[in-house]
């Protein structure tokens, strides 16, 4: 038997958790809606807080109150000391204030919690089946600029907390040789854009994505007395043979191959490469599963994977280093660099082959 195997008990309570995951789940996101956690904290000077006062307080009845707590005690999201008050627990603190966990709560409340019931047919016939639940797309990146209000944003926050932190130390290594001309493809609503604009002014930049997209990132840059200095090209990759219309010194890729599948990465990257300078460089930026440094991290990356098949386009995910490096080889490129950055990131930079 496998080392990692369990002592039977220890494997029937972690099956019965799994089995109930979904109330716990809601149950941590029903006490942040309703600003339980946040009135329990408030308290934590006093030694906490009696499910009575919680009650007056937050005006919420004491015994849909009760039952919330009841099971969030059994989790150790809260404790209850011998005076019977609630204090939080540093898992119930965490999910309450880290900006992360709070992100990934969302996005997983917001976005995907009920497509993913549709996961069984994503994954037998290769396409989001859950996406449905959002609204009628044939992929999620259609339908961006016009999901519901709390999916919409809960979506963004969880992208951009998972970017933005190592654009200054990305563009450090883009500017190394002074690019001229920067296709940032990719572009979402234009935060990495406003990053370049705002420390290489100079810079003959393009954003390259889907309407919807560039419509937001337009509006973002404009908003920073920037949007003329910009070019903006429409592409849908997955469109019959789609083509840029210029060449580049550098293409900055940030957390958009894990969009597509291995075949269509090929596809892309081939495109880019034609219209690559022959001494320039493509940056890509990705979350790798191989590379992260502590476990709950490479859950995240695997469990945002489903997300794709059942909600995004039914065929990609968060790759491992060495499938993203031969795809990248395939493509007619080759990593000349291979970088950390930040707590997650990795970047290639990638060059035409000699």
């Amino acid at each position: 038997m496998p080392a990692a195997q369990h002592k039977a008990i220890d494997a029937i309570q972690r099956a019965h958790q799994i089995a109930f995951a979904p109330f716990i789940f809601q149950t941590v996101i029903s006490l942040r809606k309703l600003e339980i956690l946040d009135l329990i904290f408030e308290h934590e000077s006093e030694g906490g807080i009696t499910l009575k006062s919680l009650s007056e307080k937050s005006e919420v009845d004491l015994y849909g109150l009760g039952v919330l707590l009841e099971l969030a005690e059994t989790m150790e999201i809260v404790l209850k000391n011998e005076e019977g008050k609630f204090q939080l627990s540093k898992i119930g603190y965490f999910l309450n204030f880290n900006e992360s966990i709070i992100a990934n709560l969302n996005f997983a409340n917001d976005v995907c919690y009920k497509g993913l019931y549709h996961l069984p047919e994503s994954v037998s016939k290769g396409t989001p089946e859950g996406l449905k639940e959002l609204g009628n797309y044939q992929s999620i990146y259609q339908g961006l600029s016009t999901l519901p209000h709390n999916a919409r944003n809960s979506w963004f926050r969880f992208d951009h907390f998972y970017s933005d932190e190592i654009f200054d130390e990305a563009l450090e290594k883009v500017y190394r040789n002074c690019p001229k001309d920067l296709f940032d493809v990719g572009a979402n609503t234009g935060r990495f854009a406003l990053k370049v604009l705002q420390k290489y002014p100079e810079t003959n930049l393009s954003l390259i994505d889907l309407p919807g997209q560039l419509d937001a990132a337009k509006k973002n840059l404009e908003q920073h007395g920037l949007f003329d200095k910009v070019n903006f090209i429409e592409i849908d990759w997955l469109g019959e043979n789609p083509k840029l219309t210029k060449n580049a010194d550098a293409i900055w890729m940030s957390q958009f191959l894990d969009c597509f599948s291995e075949t269509e990465i090929i596809s892309i990257l081939k495109v880019c490469s034609n219209h690559l300078n022959s001494e320039g460089q493509l940056f890509i930026v990705e979350t790798l599963t191989d590379r992260q440094r502590f476990p709950s991290a490479k859950m995240a990356l695997e469990a945002t994977s489903l997300y794709f098949t059942a909600l995004a386009n039914g065929n990609s995910k968060m790759y491992s280093s060495e499938v993203l490096k031969n795809l990248v080889e395939k493509s007619g490129l080759e990593v000349v660099e291979d970088l950390s950055l930040g707590d997650f990131h990795t970047m290639f930079v990638c060059q035409l082959k000699k």
